[in-house]
């Protein structure tokens, strides 16, 4: 029976015909009028109809959460920014990019201006028109000079940002970028009203499916399907709860006691089990996700590269592999960008775990021994704390002591990730090394949590963002991973999957993972059957 629920589901999806299913069913053994009932319900629910509250159970929120975009850091936040609001430009589900709140856009021959024509006659939940001005005003929230959002860094590069007329934005860069319009992507650069210049976050107001009805920062948030939404076929339920669910346990109970329809990051250990349940479906994604130890190397001793380069070879991938992400992934080689990029790194010779070689680095940086603090916590991901245990028992054979500090989930990521030295991280990557470059790992990014600079990476970002000749771009990047992986000051152990389960009567098309949750957009893709 399994099997033929997976058939039907790939009938849903439009992966198989009807035909195709009703031959396969038979194959199995069902009868005729099963096979004909099941593929009449597939193809029915393949269908999205309006109705219904979305309650979805997220393992991230706290109390300090803002609606200013700026502060978005997880998941949570996340989710609920792309129910309210647009961005120019979004990913599908093949990664390519869509026109949004943008109908088109064109750069010159250069790629150093980019010339964003606007989708005409949309509007805000308050009834304002959205012209070039919002937009100009909501990019320019971001590259304020007090500004600390994650943002700034990938604005950077914008030299003049102006409106021509209502319905054109020019973007002129310092220097050409040729994935430029993958930046206007991100969850952090919403299009929100303006007046005088500055933009209303506080209200919530944008030009998404959903209007803000409540939200309690680190509690939950409610909204209902705006009127007359832009976009035909989307924003189907009438409304949507997002649940702040920090607790892997009470998340679980959550959804299969059926008080939410949705739950992320599932407990790959138990997932299994969960897949037994009639009423469930477990979802699963490859992305850019991966998982990070990240140090500060603005401090001793991760000053010190040798440190650093013991505890890389002091960590066993395999068994962080096996164990944390249940194999659902791949080993990660200390550089933040996966195999499905345009440009991985494939000749680097993948890091293994080895004791000698880590005490070797340690007796090179003048140690005979190491201990360190190594903070965690599930708001990094749900098995942080376990990874981090685990990283204690490998690191001991190379004579470092790694004392696992429990952190708490609510403030993580304000007063524990890039407060203290070293820390458990998660990171849902980017589309292109460019973006996740610049935001992590450039010198000045306000979200380089390693606080590391290195000359000859910074000077490679540049040239390659501007290098338009595809093989010479590939060499940079593939120099650029190489430096991270042997001076950076991150160890990156795995690439995760996205693994989340929902509730059967939640229905889907072809999802999206460049975020979790269906690219972060599950709340005007979905439906209920």
């Amino acid at each position: 029976m399994q099997q033929l629920d997976y058939y039907a589901r790939l009938l849903t999806l439009g992966k198989i015909t009807r035909r195709e299913f009703v031959g396969r069913a038979l194959a199995l053994g069902a009868t005729a009028a099963l096979a004909t009932s099941m593929a009449g319900k597939a193809l029915q629910a393949a269908t999205p109809k309006k109705g219904g509250t979305l309650r979805i159970g997220i393992a991230h929120g706290s109390t300090t959460d803002t609606l200013d975009p700026a502060t978005f850091t997880d998941t949570y936040t996340q989710f609920i920014g792309y129910a309210m609001r647009n961005q120019l430009i979004e990913v599908s589900h093949t990664g390519e990019l869509v026109p949004e709140l943008a109908e088109s856009w064109e750069a010159s021959d250069d790629a150093a201006q980019w010339t964003f024509k606007l989708r005409k006659g949309v509007e805000f939940h308050n009834g304002k028109t959205m012209d070039a001005d919002d937009v100009v005003a909501s990019f320019n929230h971001h590259r304020g000079e007090d500004s600390k959002s994650a943002a700034k860094g990938d604005l950077k590069a914008i030299v003049e940002l102006k409106a021509d007329g209502k319905d054109t934005v020019v973007f002129t860069l310092k220097e050409g970028n040729a994935d430029f319009p993958y930046i206007a992507t991100d969850y952090h650069l919403a299009i929100m009203p303006a007046k005088d210049g500055q933009i209303d976050w506080q209200s919530g107001v944008g030009t998404g499916g959903y209007t803000l009805d409540s939200f309690e920062p680190g509690v939950r948030a409610t909204l209902k399907r705006a009127p007359n939404y832009w976009k035909e076929g989307r924003a189907h339920f009438d409304g949507v709860e997002a649940l702040s669910i920090k607790d892997k346990a009470a998340r679980t109970s959550a959804l299969t006691t059926g008080e939410i329809d949705v739950m992320d990051r599932v407990e790959l250990k138990t997932a299994h089990l969960m897949a037994r349940d009639k009423n469930l479906r477990i979802e699963e994604t490859k992305g850019t996700l991966h998982y990070t130890f990240a140090m500060r190397t603005d401090q001793a001793p991760y000053d010190n590269n040798d440190v650093r380069l013991a505890l890389k070879y002091g960590i066993d991938r395999e068994a962080l592999l096996r164990t944390i992400v249940r194999g659902r992934g791949v080993v990660g080689n200390d550089h933040p960008i996966s195999e499905i990029d345009r440009y991985p790194a494939s000749e680097l010779p993948q890091r293994q775990y080895d004791p000698d070689k880590s005490k070797f680095h340690l007796k090179k940086a003048g140690l005979s021994s190491l201990t360190v603090d190594l903070s965690a916590s599930e708001a990094a991901y749900t098995e942080a704390v376990n990874a981090a245990v685990l990283y204690k028992e490998h690191a001991a054979k190379s004579g470092i002591e790694i004392n696992v500090v429990r952190e708490p989930s609510d403030g993580y990521w304000k007063s524990v990730w890039m407060q203290k030295a070293f820390t458990a991280v998660y990171w849902s990557g980017r589309p292109t090394p460019d973006w996740m470059f610049t935001l992590a790992y450039s010198e000045g990014s306000n979200w380089n949590d390693t606080f590391w600079k290195h000359d000859r990476f910074n000077q490679l970002l540049l040239a390659a963002r501007a290098e338009l000749d595809q093989p010479k771009r590939r060499e940079m990047y593939i120099e650029m991973q190489t430096i991270v992986s042997n001076e950076g000051g991150v160890v990156i152990p795995v690439f995760a999957n996205w693994v989340f389960a929902m509730n059967k009567k939640v229905q889907h098309g072809d999802m999206a993972g460049n975020w979790d949750l269906d690219g972060g957009k599950g709340a005007e893709r979905w439906w209920f059957a």
